[in-house]
């Protein structure tokens, strides 16, 4: 994952760990004290969503722990389109498109970043400003030529 990546991570790591836990465990105090816990819908709404926010705190951490940080500044790639770099291309129709490779947590295709796994940046992956690339989307076969790659 790219450094903004792993720092999205650990600010939303933060933040459940911080505020949510307390909320939760406190929604959990206010639904017991309602009495019977066998036919309290919020005592066991509220243990429902401590579960999901334990899981998602797991899920972070492992990834966190497994995680490659890779800077692109500091990649050798040569021109080459590699994860965490940004690739400028252009459609046969004349359109521009800039997207940045990134990993699976932090691709978000409005703020011009896709996930390394994605149909797009697999074709990209391995290839130089000038080369043509064919993608199979869901929207059928796209050609673009790969005009610029830059490591940001």
């Amino acid at each position: 994952m790219t450094q903004r990546g792993a720092e999205l991570l650990r600010s939303e790591l933060n933040r459940l760990k911080s505020v949510e836990r307390p909320r939760i465990s406190a929604a959990i105090a206010e639904a017991r004290s309602h009495g019977d816990l066998s036919e309290n819908a919020e005592y066991e709404a509220a243990r429902n969503h401590q579960g999901l926010m334990e899981a998602r705190i797991r899920d972070i951490e492992a990834k966190l722990a497994n995680a490659q940080v890779v800077d692109p500044k500091t990649l050798h790639a040569e021109g080459r389109v590699v994860f965490g770099a940004t690739v400028d291309v252009e459609d046969q129709g004349g359109e521009t498109a800039t997207w940045q490779i990134v990993g699976e947590d932090e691709a978000d295709i409005k703020e011009g970043r896709i996930s390394v796994g994605s149909p797009i940046a697999r074709a990209l992956i391995g290839k130089h400003a000038g080369d043509a690339v064919d993608v199979q989307t869901p929207g059928g076969l796209k050609h673009y030529e790969i005009v610029d790659v830059r490591y940001q």
